[in-house]
């Protein structure tokens, strides 16, 4: 298919009160799935996925009874990509490789690049200036702050820390979170659970990395894939339970750590004369092995996401994966039997912007008329860890 366009981890949520069970077994499948067509919308939920050693143990879904619980819905959307191009044409010039090669194997025309001495915090400010412009709305009413990234400006303070002070968000918490490409859909499940609580009312959801300052620019298998961009979302109660962030489903394989990592500048490996000089702090990546567990993983989180809330794939309005490469998206799509009029790809503008990828694919969805108000979102992702995971979203505007 080729489309053109520009061990899972939960926390446990207690039962509160407990009266329709839904059928379990084979025997009840059917009406399993007539159950939850039934009663989608009926109540408010929270979905609790449990893991054995990399299989899923069961579905435990926990459904509460408690009208101060409240699904979390996407009010506000910013996005910030540097204005500096580094083109295919550019990298040939740097190392071997050719505009052909790079098109063929990463589907990538062009990524943004920041300049000397801008860093993270500075996308993701620009982003978030962008969302909360957007709803209309004083950076002091944020509540808490979560930065997807693994280009934070320094180990501490956290760039959230950073963020919340040039916002001006005075009453707001917040910290980092890293997960690699799979970092936006980690925050934006643990920000949507302090929604659903009832603990905070607007929480800023934020992925934004520089790639740039951890990317050897001699190392043809690594600088033509990667670009800089941050994208943030506002997150606010819904007042249906038929819009919002409807489910997440996340998994990790830490025993792929090694395909995927920038070896040193940890406690494992201190930053050390002989550590730069051995390159150790750009990143290093086993391509094969990573692109292999993407397409498939990618695929099966999607389809057990799409099915255990009893939809088809062919429901879906729009596909909005990682942007890691064309190839990867295009496999995952063609399993999940998706034309290409619903998979948004802008790899070839961004490159792999890692924490920016979902957001700043979204913006271009809303820009093409492709996500709209009432739209069935599916997000996916696949990152260093290995780390992996799906979201399911009603749109909300």
């Amino acid at each position: 298919m080729l489309c053109s366009g520009p061990s899972g981890v939960s926390h446990d949520v207690p039962y509160i009160k407990e009266k329709a069970r839904s059928p379990r077994g084979a025997a009840g499948a059917a009406a399993n799935l007539a159950f939850s067509r039934k009663r989608k919308y009926s109540r408010r939920f929270v979905f609790c996925p449990v893991s054995g050693t990399g299989d899923w143990a069961g579905d435990q879904r926990r459904q509460v009874e408690d009208n101060s619980v409240a699904r979390a819905k996407i009010t506000a959307l910013g996005t910030y990509a540097p204005p500096h191009l580094l083109t295919n044409a550019d990298l040939e010039k740097m190392v071997d490789t050719s505009d052909a090669w790079i098109r063929e194997r990463t589907g990538i025309h062009t990524r943004h690049i920041v300049d000397k001495g801008v860093a993270t915090s500075d996308l993701a400010v620009e982003a978030s200036k962008q969302a909360l412009a957007m709803r209309g709305i004083d950076a002091t009413e944020i509540e808490a702050i979560l930065v997807a990234t693994v280009t934070p400006d320094t180990f501490f303070p956290s760039t959230a820390c950073l963020v919340q002070d040039r916002l001006g968000a005075k009453g707001a918490w917040g910290f980092d979170l890293s997960a690699a490409c799979s970092g936006f859909l980690y925050a934006l499940a643990t920000g949507s659970q302090f929604i659903c609580s009832g603990v905070h009312k607007k929480v800023l959801v934020v992925g934004a990395d520089v790639m740039s300052s951890i990317i050897d620019y001699e190392d043809r298998a690594t600088c033509v894939i990667f670009g800089d961009g941050a994208g943030a979302v506002l997150l606010e109660p819904s007042e249906s339970d038929e819009v919002g962030i409807l489910d997440f489903l996340h998994e990790v394989d830490g025993s792929g750590g090694h395909c995927l990592q920038m070896p040193a500048g940890g406690s494992r490996l201190p930053a050390s004369i002989e550590t730069v000089e051995k390159k150790l702090h750009y990143v290093h990546q086993d391509g094969p092995q990573v692109f292999k567990f993407a397409v498939r993983k990618m695929y099966e989180v999607c389809h057990s996401i799409l099915e255990r809330n009893g939809w088809q794939a062919s429901e879906v309005d729009i596909f909005i994966p990682h942007q890691a490469n064309r190839r990867i998206i295009e496999a995952t799509a063609e399993r999940l039997g998706l034309s290409c009029e619903k998979v948004l790809i802008n790899i070839d503008h961004y490159g792999n912007t890692t924490a920016g990828t979902i957001p700043l694919a979204t913006a271009d969805a809303i820009a093409q008329g492709k996500l709209r108000k009432g739209s069935l979102v599916l997000y996916a992702a696949a990152g260093a860890g290995y780390t992996v995971g799906a979201s399911l979203v009603r749109w909300a505007y």
